[in-house]
């Protein structure tokens, strides 16, 4: 026997490998394949053994997320998450400056997994939608008496012959019907045309009652749109066969 083999026996030091430039020291022990292995080698290798489990484990068992129903318990919770922290502030009417930002950081990220990347490509769009939340005064019209506020909103929305209508319940039954122009797949001008007072009254709306809107989530429930004035619009889904009168 070597004389350096006879001084790796006794120390459990390997020396220097003349291609690695390392040193391996520790007790030697027997592997799974009956060779000696020094045991610091043996613990790197098992190391080695665990992280290479880990990243098969990842991509055979990807996390929740990034899964199709993931995705999807993902988005429901968010939506609900959203729902039920408007459901106390009347519409927003008596939402607070700080239920305000609370509720535009929820709906932002409801907005994030929107599923309807071109939302005006799709046919979900379309129909008649109650206003279940607003950060707009004028549709709120939080500083009225509350008998003299409208019980409920809608929108409607037909893209195939661009048209757009408000609707206000009791007590007046006012609305409003426009024209949209595309501006993009997500975005639309609006170029309100004809009020009626009491719902029967037209009356021509004046040139300067125009706007834009973009519609940042939609699916078979909810969609929630934002303003050019910055407001905030969050509302469900009522009628999906309803038509604007032409």
């Amino acid at each position: 026997m070597s004389p350096t083999l006879t001084s790796c026996l006794k120390t459990g030091v390997v020396p220097m490998s003349p291609t690695t430039g390392l040193y391996l020291s520790g007790s030697l022990v027997k592997s799974d394949s009956g060779f000696p292995v020094p045991t610091k080698l043996q613990s790197i290798r098992r190391r080695s053994d665990r992280e290479r489990l880990r990243v098969q484990a990842v991509f055979s068992f990807p996390p929740a997320f990034l899964t199709r129903n993931g995705r999807a318990e993902k988005q429901k919770q968010l939506k609900q998450d959203l729902l039920e922290a408007i459901e106390p502030l009347e519409r927003g009417a008596t939402a607070s400056p700080e239920d305000q930002l609370r509720i535009d950081q929820l709906a932002r990220k409801v907005e994030a997994v929107n599923p309807t990347k071109e939302p005006l490509k799709s046919d979900l769009v379309n129909g008649k939608w109650e206003l279940i939340y607003t950060t707009s005064a004028s549709i709120l019209q939080a500083k009225k008496p509350k008998f003299l506020r409208s019980i409920t909103n809608y929108q409607s929305i037909n893209v195939d012959t661009l048209k757009v209508q408000n609707m206000e319940t009791w007590p007046f039954f006012n609305s409003v019907t426009g024209d949209i122009r595309p501006l993009n797949s997500r975005k639309v001008a609006v170029q309100l045309k004809v009020f009626k007072i009491l719902g029967f009254i037209p009356v021509n709306a004046p040139e300067t009652a125009r706007g834009e809107l973009e519609i940042t989530y939609v699916d078979e429930e909810l969609r929630l749109s934002r303003g050019d004035k910055g407001n905030l619009f969050i509302l469900k889904m009522f009628d999906p066969t309803y038509r604007i009168p032409l």
